[in-house]
């Protein structure tokens, strides 16, 4: 008789997406995310972080301050590293799992890649413009999304 207590699909990318999550270097906000085929193959994930060649040491990492000197203009999402990191053609019909919903830049760059279902860990900024825009997009052209439901097992990673 096979096992019962195995990790379902939405868990496995789901914590695949967390530990992408955990090679973020930005010191308060660590997003993973998780792309998926139709046929349940992991098609490429990223994390929020600088762009490729910046140093992260020389870059600000800052929250507050002159927009110059804060992270927001330089920092790639998780979501739009992902959708950038895959090199296997068309993103269609895929699905994205991501530690928090997508903001509006990614969900465009989300809708503009084909990707059909966006799965939510958190929703923490859910009153914000740029959350109320990407579900008014996703809405608009028949994205799903939904929160990911937590499951009652804990897995832990000794590394």
């Amino acid at each position: 008789m096979k096992r019962k207590d195995y990790v379902s699909w939405d868990g496995y990318f789901m914590g695949i997406a967390l530990l992408s999550a955990e090679r973020s270097k930005d010191n308060n906000t660590q997003v993973g995310a998780c792309i998926v085929g139709p046929d349940n193959k992991i098609l490429s994930m990223g994390y929020n972080g600088m762009p490729t060649g910046c140093d992260d040491d020389r870059m600000p990492w800052e929250r507050t301050g002159t927009p110059l000197d804060t992270k927001y203009m330089y920092v790639c999402h998780a979501e739009l590293n992902a959708i950038l990191n895959y090199s296997g053609g068309s993103l269609k019909g895929a699905r994205i799992y991501t530690t928090l919903f997508p903001c509006n830049e990614c969900t465009k760059a989300i809708i503009q890649s084909g990707i059909k279902e966006v799965i939510y860990y958190s929703d923490k900024y859910a009153d914000s413009d740029s959350t109320i825009a990407s579900k008014k997009m996703y809405d608009m052209v028949g994205v799903r999304y939904r929160p990911y439901q937590m499951e009652d097992k804990v897995l832990t990673l000794h590394i």
